[in-house]
Parts: structure tokens; sequence; C-alpha cells
């Protein structure tokens, strides 16, 4: 049996509700597909940033990768790495956090 999926409108909503509790403020950069959307999370600290792409872990699971590397870049890597993505997918979500500690103020799997 497959594991249900959220929306993919609602998963955003979610985590921006959970950034602001966690005093991690967010802001949709880009909308998606709102049902079954990619999403490409932006952390942002002092260090620079890192984007979290999801994917599927080898057991199946939901996870996310760490899609510009276990450093954090500057904003014109960043960015392009968006733009290529979105590029390839126009159905994506790009989702921004302020995260001092490059860690998303949701739950999930970082591989």
């Amino acid at each position: 049996m497959s594991e249900a999926r959220v929306k993919a409108k609602f998963w955003v909503q979610a985590a921006l509700r959970l950034g602001e509790q966690a005093a991690r403020p967010g802001m949709v950069v880009r909308s998606g597909d709102p049902d079954a959307g990619g999403i490409l999370v932006v952390l942002r600290s002092r260090q620079g940033l890192s984007v979290l792409s999801q994917v599927r872990a080898g057991s199946g699971d939901a996870a996310w990768l760490r899609a510009t590397g276990a450093a954090p870049v500057d904003e014109a890597a960043a960015d392009a790495y968006v733009a290529r993505q979105v590029g390839r997918d126009p159905d994506l979500w790009v989702v921004e956090f302020e995260a001092p500690d490059l860690l998303p103020p949701f739950q999930g799997r970082i591989v």
C-alpha cells in the first residue's frame, strides 16, 4: 500500500505555520501546482544558503536532500539551482525560511 500524500499547498501552509511557531519566518517564493507540485526549501543563514529537495530514501520513505551540497552556498548558486529545477518542473513550489542552523522548521529526514 502506498503512503498517503498531502496536497502540496497544504504542506506548504503547514510548514510556514511551523516556521512561525519556531521563530523561523518563511515565505512562498514561487507557487507551484496546488495538488501535486514538488517542493524546494531554501534555508537562509548568515553562513549562506542551502536548498533542500524532496526525494525518496532507499527505503522508499520521503526524505530531503541537501541539493546544493553539505556546505552553505551563496545566493547566486542557490538561485541558479532553483532556476534549473523550475525549468525542468514548472509545477515546483519554492519556500524559503530563515534558518540560523540551516535546519528546516519541520521534521524530516535529511539525506
